[in-house]
């Protein structure tokens, strides 16, 4: 209580103490700057606006995070694997920064948690949204605490956990990438037809079906277009997973 309440000294309302806490003990440091951290968290739903008339959202901190990820992750990979070209080293960074390793890591971080919006549910907001947070995070630790602070905290949130080299190095980031190629060594035709379902629900939800040489292979459905055709994507895959040869490069 004593610490909240010289938090609160310095804070305009209780609600900041409390956001001023929880970005405490996500980062492991006192935020300088606590609007740039609340902008992080605000989205469009929120219609709100500074005083230029220019929308709040985090989506603008999401840029600038994914590309002091990249170079935080990209200077790792140099240091770490000093024997591999660049293709490798590029290949290793899409995997690391892969929309599915940043939604976990914003899942474990509980970011949806400090979210401002007039979403009623986290339903609504779509899977990507909590690593989409954690790039507007990033961005928000960047221009409140300069690189090196940055730096600190994607090396102890991201690549100590969540990267093991020699596990990466095996990991498949786009099956239907990987049928394309395939398909075009074989001389097949790869063909993904997709379109969007009719429905009253607020969540869209869109359908994709996976033909090879005019044959249905695999169909999948989900709450994006992308994400359904990599979904049937990698199901035909693993139908086909005897006649495809996977290089691990």
């Amino acid at each position: 209580m004593n610490f909240l309440k010289k938090i609160l000294k310095t804070s305009r309302t209780e609600q900041d103490g409390i956001f001023f806490s929880k970005i405490h003990k996500i980062t492991g440091f006192k935020p300088q700057n606590l609007e740039v951290y609340q902008r992080a968290f605000t989205h469009r739903s929120a219609n709100k606006t500074d005083e230029q008339g220019n929308t709040i959202s985090y989506e603008r901190l999401e840029f600038l995070g994914d590309a002091m990820l990249g170079s935080v992750i990209a200077a790792h990979l140099f240091n770490e694997v000093p024997n591999q070209d660049e293709g490798y080293l590029t290949k290793m960074r899409s995997k690391i920064v892969s929309r599915e390793n940043l939604n976990n890591l914003g899942k474990d971080l509980g970011l949806i948690e400090l979210v401002s919006g007039k979403v009623v549910s986290q339903k609504q907001f779509g899977e990507n949204i909590y690593g989409n947070l954690f790039e507007a995070l990033v961005g928000a630790i960047y221009l409140d605490r300069g690189y090196l602070v940055c730096e600190k905290f994607i090396h102890k949130k991201l690549i100590a956990p969540y990267v093991d080299i020699e596990k990466l190095e095996g990991k498949i980031i786009s099956y239907k990438s990987l049928l394309i190629e395939w398909c075009q060594k074989n001389k097949k035709v790869f063909e993904i037809k997709t379109g969007q379902e009719e429905s009253a629900d607020v969540q869209k939800h869109f359908w994709a079906q996976l033909y090879i040489d005019q044959k249905l292979v695999a169909k999948a459905r989900a709450t994006s277009k992308k994400k359904a055709e990599e979904t049937a994507s990698k199901r035909a895959y693993f139908s086909l997973q005897n006649h495809i040869e996977v290089k691990k490069k």
